[in-house]
């Protein structure tokens, strides 16, 4: 061996668990190498299900049917997450076309642009920014002025909900983060620690449409130690609506956590203030005759879209807007459950004068 040879590393034996299938997000050793498992990939698909460290694109031909991607246009993908939009957006934009895609997630934007950038797409068709979609106005110099079609894919990814380092879900024990972007603002377990009872019940009704909001607010705010993991918070939100509720089935409970889950990372990241200002961008952002198309996920994000893309038509400044939500078939919400409350709304950009 001579001194430019590189020591030969250690034989490293995979995480083994108890019983016949593995159980926690870091064991699914075979769900996380989907390049080296394709055939257990396809098994777990099949069986409606979605592989640990992935994420499954819903109403993909609903979305290309409304954005229409034409070689030579130029399209933005405000929500770029796993890349599976993109990875159908591409080829239709050859050649002579480019797609705008931003995301905030630091952890995951790397492993997505490098599994894109491996089928083949450079920097030329391709250009990728880390970055909130509230900010599509700075991109309109780069992009030639204006964009064919726009797509905004809103919510948390499913390679975000798996993993409890990420804190996303009550299902797993982790820190209480919930931050898309780990690196920016303050973890859902900070934010507990000052928010008063009245706020946090206020926020909980108006982000999530939780109807037992007093009582998981009164619930988290009477502990004397602010939960630190996501284990404690949905133990003390569980204990707190069972002991004034005392028959209140598990599957509303269930419900309550996931409400109350999604309303904190709603709050920590600024969702909605970033989507007003995103929705509020989009007209002055597409090319007249240019696509819009976003899919929301809970009452929240729908109604202010709805409202956007209607003060946006009778403004004049889309022709036609979506009269009612595209909803994903029977066949996609049964092979895919986590599609089930998909609205996709899209709008038209007229040809009016800015």
């Amino acid at each position: 061996m001579t001194e430019d040879t590189p020591a030969p590393q250690p034989h490293k034996r995979r995480v083994r668990y108890a019983g016949k299938h593995p159980r926690r997000f870091d064991q699914k050793y075979k769900e996380l190498d989907p390049a080296k498992y394709a055939d257990q990939i396809e098994h777990i698909l099949a069986k409606g299900l979605t592989p640990a460290g992935t994420h499954r694109p819903i109403c993909v031909e609903e979305i290309l049917g409304i954005l229409d991607p034409k070689p030579g246009e130029t399209c933005f993908d405000a929500t770029l997450g796993y890349g599976g939009h993109a990875q159908n957006l591409l080829p239709r934009l050859r050649p002579g076309g480019r797609l705008f895609a931003v995301d905030v997630d630091a952890t995951e934007l790397p492993k997505t642009e490098a599994r894109l950038r491996a089928l083949g797409y450079g920097p030329a068709e391709l250009v990728i920014r880390k970055m909130n979609f509230a900010g599509i106005l700075g991109l309109l110099g780069e992009a030639g002025g204006g964009f064919d079609g726009v797509l905004a894919d809103l919510g948390v990814s499913s390679m975000q909900l798996d993993n409890p380092e990420r804190g996303f879900t009550y299902k797993a024990d982790g820190p209480l983060d919930l931050r898309l972007n780990p690196g920016r603002g303050q973890p859902a377990s900070e934010f507990l620690k000052t928010v008063s009872r009245e706020k946090l019940a206020a926020l909980l009704e108006e982000n999530a449409d939780e109807t037992h909001s007093r009582d998981v607010a009164a619930a988290i705010k009477d502990q004397p130690v602010p939960p630190a993991t996501t284990a404690e918070l949905a133990g003390i939100v569980r204990a707190g609506l069972k002991a004034l509720h005392p028959k209140m089935s598990e599957e509303i409970v269930r419900k309550c956590l996931q409400r109350v889950f999604m309303a904190l990372r709603i709050e920590v990241n600024d969702e909605f203030s970033a989507l007003d200002r995103f929705l509020e961008a989009l007209p002055w952002c597409l090319r007249p005759g240019g696509r819009a198309a976003i899919l929301s996920f809970h009452s929240g994000e729908d109604r202010r879209v709805k409202k956007a893309f209607a003060r946006g038509e009778a403004e004049g400044l889309y022709s036609q807007v979506a009269p009612t939500p595209v909803r994903p078939t029977p066949a996609e919400r049964r092979s895919n459950p986590r599609s089930a409350c998909a609205k996709l709304r899209w709008a038209v950009r007229s040809d009016k004068k800015l």
